[in-house]
C-alpha cells in the first residue's frame, strides 16, 4: 500500500531505503567472507581425503601381509585388544554469526595394546597408519561439517540480499521519489495560490 505523501513519510522513506542500502552492502560483505572461507576448506577436504586415501592403502597393504604372517585370527585377536576412541570432543566457533565445529581429539603416545612375541612390524605398521586415518578423519568430518553450514549460510544470506536488492530497494526508491514528486506538487499549487491571493489583494 503506497505510503501517504507526506513530510514525515519521505523521512521514513529516504531512511529504509538508506537501510535496506546498508544491509544489502553487508550481506554482500557477509557472503563473499563465507564463500571465501568455504572454498579455502574445499581445497583443504580435497587434500585430506587424498592423504587418507594414500594412508588406507598402506594400511590395509600392512593388514594384510599381517594376516598373512600371523593368521587373521591372531590379527583379530589383538583388535580386540585395542582401545576403542572415545576422547572426541566438540566445540564450535563463529565465523560471521556461523557456528563452525572444532572437533579435538587427546593426542596419545601409540602404545601396542599385545605383547611382541606373536606380533610382527607389518601389524606395528598397520596400527599406525590406521592411527594416522582416524585422525585424518577427525579432521575431514570436522572440515566437511563446515562446509556444509556455510554453504546453508550462504544460501541465506544470499536470499536476504536479494530481497532487498530486488524488492526493498526498489520499493523505496520509488516510492522516495513518488513522495518528492507529491510535495513539490503541492508546494507549487500552493505557490500558486498564495500568489493568486496576493495578486487579488494588490488588485483592490
Amino acid at each position: 500500500m503506497p505510503m501517504v505523501p507526506t513530510k514525515g513519510n519521505l523521512i521514513i522513506a529516504k531512511n529504509t531505503l538508506q537501510l535496506s542500502r546498508t544491509g544489502y552492502e553487508l550481506l554482500d560483505k557477509k557472503r563473499n567472507i563465507l564463500i571465501r572461507e568455504m572454498m579455502a576448506l574445499i581445497d583443504k577436504a580435497k587434500m585430506i581425503q587424498e592423504q587418507i586415501a594414500t594412508t588406507f592403502t598402506q594400511a590395509y597393504g600392512a593388514l594384510q601381509r599381517a594376516n598373512v604372517e600371523l593368521g587373521i585370527e591372531t590379527v583379530e585377536k589383538i583388535g580386540l585388544a585395542v582401545d576403542v576412541e572415545n576422547s572426541l570432543e566438540v566445540k564450535f566457533r563463529s565465523v560471521m554469526g556461523v557456528e563452525i565445529p572444532v572437533v579435538t581429539m587427546q593426542e596419545t603416545e601409540l602404545k601396542p595394546s599385545f605383547g611382541f612375541k606373536s606380533t610382527a612390524s607389518c601389524l606395528d605398521e598397520a596400527i599406525a597408519r590406521f592411527n594416522d586415518v582416524k585422525k585424518m578423519t577427525k579432521l575431514l568430518a570436522e572440515i566437511e561439517n563446515s562446509v556444509f553450514r556455510l554453504a546453508d549460510s550462504i544460501k541465506k544470506t544470499q536470499k536476504r540480499a536479494n530481497a532487498l536488492k530486488n524488492i526493498m530497494i526498489p520499493r523505496y526508491e520509488e516510492e522516495t521519489k513518488r513522495i518528492a514528486n507529491a510535495l513539490e506538487e503541492k508546494e507549487r499549487e500552493e505557490f500558486s495560490r498564495l500568489k493568486v491571493i496576493k495578486n487579488q489583494k494588490a488588485a483592490k
